[in-house]
């Protein structure tokens, strides 16, 4: 019997997965032991590693700033040479000129509007452009200065168009009096402002005349008083600006009007009204002094001046008799 005992025993020690085939006999493990398991708690670095990759910011970091990192020193290495960096730039500014001088970004004319034809001429030539240029090369402000700077501009407006063409739109001064001065003629606007200069008044006739130091500065009250002449308009001849506070209009026949410092158009008004009803100014007079609004004062031509005289003896003679 004992052979088939160990017949058995073998059979029993086959593993019917494998096939039947025979293996080693295990070691038998003394009684209580128990294999050793895995902690499944990770250790602290890999803990905090795996809590700091759960932090946007850090996952951010690691997938934007290290790439772009990368870059920016790939970039500082290459552009460390100052040979490379001249080679770039040089190519950005040809790359930048070649777009520029394209022909839809050339002006090839200029085209004032508003302006008469010396003055059109004197804008050109303070333009100063070499045509044709690149409009990015055109600083439209500095050049709008350049036309405003022109005492007959009192505004300017600029624009490339297109066609290549820069419109040049102007508000002319004009001219409002002719100012005699120790400088000679120059007209100005209605403001004082400088139009142009004169080589002599027949060049404007058309215009009132305004003498003295000052006088520049005070055109809206001089046009005032030419307006509120009126009827003695024809026969003013000028109006004379005294130590930068005063007015005298002058007349024809050798007459002058002193008008005083403050109120002087009233002032005006009241000679008009004296020579509509007594016929002031058609009489031997030299001068209306209107200074002292109290006391108004008239000084006779030497001829009318004799004549009262023999009238004053005649009467002091009848008075005798």
């Amino acid at each position: 019997m004992q052979p088939l005992i160990l017949r058995r025993a073998d059979q029993s020690d086959a593993d019917p997965r494998d096939g039947g085939a025979h293996h080693a006999p295990r070691t038998p493990r003394p009684p209580g032991h128990r294999p050793p398991r895995r902690d499944p708690a990770p250790s602290r670095i890999a803990y905090r590693l795996h809590r700091l990759w759960l932090t946007p910011s850090y996952r951010r970091l690691l997938r934007v700033g290290l790439p772009m990192a990368v870059v920016v020193g790939a970039l500082g290495a290459y552009f460390g040479n100052p040979e490379r960096r001249a080679e770039v730039v040089a190519r950005y500014h040809q790359i930048q000129r070649e777009i520029e001088t394209r022909p839809e970004f050339m002006v090839n004319m200029v085209s004032i509007d508003g302006a008469s034809p010396p003055l059109a001429q004197a804008i050109r030539q303070s333009l100063g452009l070499k045509l044709p240029v690149s409009s990015f090369d055109l600083d439209l402000v500095a050049l709008r200065h350049k036309v405003e700077a022109l005492d007959a501009v009192a505004n300017a407006d600029l624009e490339v168009g297109t066609g290549g063409a820069l419109h040049v739109t102007i508000v002319q001064r004009k001219g409002a009096v002719v100012w005699r001065s120790g400088a000679g003629l120059e007209m100005l606007d209605p403001t004082g402002h400088r139009v142009a200069g004169l080589v002599d008044r027949d060049a404007r006739a058309d215009l009132p005349l305004i003498a003295g130091q000052g006088a520049d500065a005070a055109v809206p009250q001089a046009l005032a008083l030419l307006k509120a002449a009126g009827p003695l308009r024809p026969r003013i001849r000028g109006l004379v600006r005294v130590g930068e506070r005063r007015w005298n209009v002058v007349l024809d026949r050798d007459q002058v009007i002193e008008l005083p410092e403050t109120h002087p158009i009233e002032a005006l008004e009241r000679v008009l009204a004296l020579d509509n009803a007594q016929k002031l100014l058609e009489r031997g007079i030299t001068v209306v002094d209107m200074r002292n609004e109290a006391r108004p004062t008239v000084r006779l031509t030497p001829e009318a001046m004799e004549e009262l005289r023999k009238m004053r003896q005649s009467e002091a003679g009848a008075k005798t008799l």
